[in-house]
Formats: structure tokens, C-alpha cells, sequence
């Protein structure tokens, strides 16, 4: 599978922001978040199964439903830059601006290329903003239901 060319930033010549914003920052879960968590509960409730971060998928989905091909991935707004322009903007403000712009803009492409890869391999690719699953899950799980239901030439949907 193709790389990303994109280089991953490091924190090497950087200090943190405070000893509270590092704690924050580290503390911050890769797996089971609260709005993966809304989603898995809604869909199992529905009956639905599936399975947890595909470790053999591009960017490892956040929930997998294998037989039909379909890979959920319920992102953070900020680690995954929602809102991009304007979060560039706050971001300069900030500390550790090259950083953390670098590592966003990362992530964007790396989610960009993951969304390529495994649209090569035949999944569809659904991505859930977290503050939109947190403010109605109903609605979230319902996009899922609708692709799981619908016809399986979609891909990459956001």
C-alpha cells in the first residue's frame, strides 16, 4: 500500500505549552471516545454488529462492518482539522503554532490518503465529525444505517 509522503512532525525542539495543556494533550484517547462510544451503542442497540478498529485497514477504522465493506471513523475536530481555516488561524495564535499546524495538516492528508486506499480496496468509508455525534447520535447512526441499506457504490463519505 502507498505511504502518505507527508512527513510526520516532531515534537523534538518544542516544549509544552504548560504542564496542564501536556497533561491534557496526553490524556486525550485514541480508542473509545465518547462519541465512537454514542455510535457503537446506537448501532448495537439497533442489532447491528461489527468490529473494532480494523488493524489490518488503512488508518485501522474506528468501527467495521466487514461484509459489507464498510469502515466508520468518528474524528476528533481538532486532531483532524474541522473547520481547517479558521482553526489555522486560532492555531497561530497559540503555542507551538508550526507544530501543531503541521501535525493537523498531517493528519488531513493521512486521512485523506486512508479514505484513497480503502476506497481502492472496495470499502466504502463513512468519517463522523465528534461534536456532530455528540449533539445528535441519532442522526450519525442513521447516515451509517442509510449506506449500510443503501447502494454499495458510495464511497469516501464525510
Amino acid at each position: 500500500m502507498a505511504r502518505s509522503s507527508a512527513k510526520v512532525p516532531r515534537f523534538d525542539r518544542l516544549r509544552p505549552a504548560s504542564p496542564t495543556a501536556s497533561n491534557a494533550k496526553r490524556r486525550n484517547p485514541a480508542k473509545g471516545t465518547l462519541a465512537e462510544m454514542l455510535v457503537r451503542h446506537q448501532l448495537w442497540a439497533r442489532g447491528l454488529r461489527y468490529r473494532l478498529h480494523g488493524k489490518d485497514l488503512p488508518g485501522k477504522p474506528d468501527i467495521v462492518f466487514r461484509r459489507q465493506r464498510l469502515a466508520i471513523f468518528v474524528d476528533g475536530d481538532f486532531w483532524h482539522g474541522r473547520d481547517w481555516p479558521s482553526r489555522i488561524k486560532k492555531l497561530k495564535r497559540g503555542t507551538n503554532p508550526g507544530y501543531w499546524i503541521a501535525k493537523i495538516a498531517y493528519n488531513i492528508e493521512r486521512d485523506r490518503t486512508n479514505n484513497e486506499q480503502l476506497g481502492e480496496l472496495g470499502w466504502t468509508v463513512i468519517r463522523l465529525w465528534e461534536t456532530d455525534v455528540l449533539r445528535a447520535p441519532e442522526e450519525a447512526v442513521g447516515r451509517v444505517i442509510e449506506c449500510l441499506l443503501g447502494p454499495p457504490d458510495r464511497r469516501n463519505i464525510r
